[in-house]
């Protein structure tokens, strides 16, 4: 789960809004990675921006970015490993790198920007369950 403020739920509400509800529409105009911080530009796809300024700018932290990966499996793949002591295979995810570091030096840029949409799922996933959880608790 990505830790998001009050205020950036409401900027994500009426982008949303603005989409007519229809998540496919939001796309990532831009993106920026430093050791802290993941940034995404968020825009409509059917009303593309000229500036970033214009965008909805999304930060999330590192390690957010990092459980994310994480627990989607980005920095894995399946495979056979031979068993230490008693010689025998057997199938396992092997981890490539440690999350960040497969992001910035393992992962192609189409597997980065698998990496990028992910986190946009799942703040918009996110974002729609914990508002039915709460129209749910008024009824």
């Amino acid at each position: 789960m990505i830790r998001i403020n009050q205020k950036l739920k409401d900027k994500l509400w009426w982008l949303v809004i603005s989409v007519d509800y229809d998540y496919s529409r939001i796309t990532i105009a831009d993106h920026d990675f430093n050791e802290d911080t993941l940034t995404l530009w968020l825009e409509d796809k059917h009303d593309f921006k000229n500036t970033l300024d214009e965008c909805l700018l999304l930060e999330i932290a590192a390690k957010q970015f990092a459980k994310l990966i994480k627990a989607e499996n980005l920095n894995t793949y399946e495979g056979s490993r031979m068993h230490p002591t008693k010689n025998y295979v057997y199938r396992a995810k092997i981890e490539v790198n440690e999350p960040i570091a497969w992001y910035l030096d393992d992962a192609t840029p189409a597997e980065q920007q698998w990496a990028r949409e992910a986190v946009l799922k799942q703040l918009l996933t996110q974002l729609v369950e914990t508002e039915a959880r709460g129209i749910e608790e008024w009824v």
